[in-house]
């Protein structure tokens, strides 16, 4: 698939210099630099049915183009439907670490970043961590694995967390949803997000609560975070519905994995990656304070 992108990309970009080099990182494609008629790119190969992981190849490019309109994600060079990929330019830096995103200033950034992505012109694409858990389940189901007592169980707590949430509605904002240390580059312009496949108009509460969960946030980073973000000291509510978005954000990382698990060609474990989730799921749901969350998520803005 690689050399018959490539060989399309010539034709569109210029010559290929040199060979493509695979990039390290990610468990849903396969990404490569390449340098075409003088511009270094990404060229970003699907991996096996990601379509049932609900991502929309189109919808992605979409996002990623509001995204870098509003200087947070890398320019759209092309889009290519045969074979399906998408070729983004080139930053320049590394990947940041969780370690130094819990960094007062780069928390600074990131509410900054997130804040000029939620304020992106509508895009075609919706994501609800709610009916993703539902829709990979019944996946799963249709290729034969067995869905994991553990969904079973959390699941009335998802409707719990969202009945709460629903007390105070948010406007539907363009959210990235997959807020990895790895999707986040220090670059010389700055801090930039990359990788929007899971990206579409959603709750921007998401957002917040799985950068707060994938990169390990304390109490107090998270009141940070909130602070940066919003402006001004975050109420109660706003705290408890962040913190009920860590549930939904391993939730959906839970049953992402189950269903990559019948899907995916790469060599990564899935089954351990859902177990790790489900464990943290098991967790927060036994917390004492849990039940306190979803009162305080439907209470009024203080």
């Amino acid at each position: 698939m690689l050399s018959e992108a490539t060989d399309r990309l010539i034709a569109q970009l210029g010559p290929l210099e040199g060979e493509p080099t695979p990039l390290e990182g990610g468990i849903t494609n396969r990404n490569f630099r390449a340098r075409f008629g003088g511009t270094e790119v990404v060229v970003r190969m699907p991996g096996k049915d990601t379509e049932l992981l609900g991502i929309d190849r189109r919808g992605e490019a979409e996002a990623n183009r509001c995204a870098a309109a509003a200087g947070v994600a890398p320019e759209v060079i092309a889009l290519l439907d045969e074979p399906p990929c998408l070729i983004t330019r080139f930053i320049e830096g590394r990947a940041a670490e969780a370690a130094e995103l819990c960094d007062p200033a780069a928390l600074t950034e990131v509410a900054a970043a997130l804040r000029a992505v939620h304020a992106c012109p509508p895009v075609e694409p919706t994501f609800s961590a709610f009916r993703i858990v539902e829709d990979y389940a019944a996946k799963a189901v249709a290729r034969g694995a067995t869905v994991p007592a553990a969904y079973e169980r959390s699941h009335p707590t998802a409707a719990r967390v969202e009945a709460a949430l629903g007390q105070r509605p948010q406007e539907p904002a363009l959210c990235h949803n997959d807020l990895l240390a790895a999707n986040f580059l220090r670059s010389a312009g700055g801090l930039r997000i990359v990788d929007w496949e899971y990206a579409g108009m959603g709750d921007r509460r998401f957002d917040l609560g799985n950068f707060a969960v994938n990169n390990e946030l304390g109490g107090a980073e998270e009141e940070a975070l909130l602070l940066a973000y919003l402006g001004e000291p975050p109420s109660a509510a706003e705290l408890a519905a962040l913190r009920l978005m860590r549930f939904m954000s391993d939730f959906r990382e839970a049953m992402w994995a189950v269903l990559q698990g019948t899907l995916s060609d790469l060599e990564f474990d899935f089954g351990a990656y859902a177990e790790k989730h489900f464990e943290r799921l098991a967790e927060a749901e036994a917390e004492p304070r849990f039940a306190l969350l979803l009162e305080e998520a439907g209470g009024a803005a203080s």
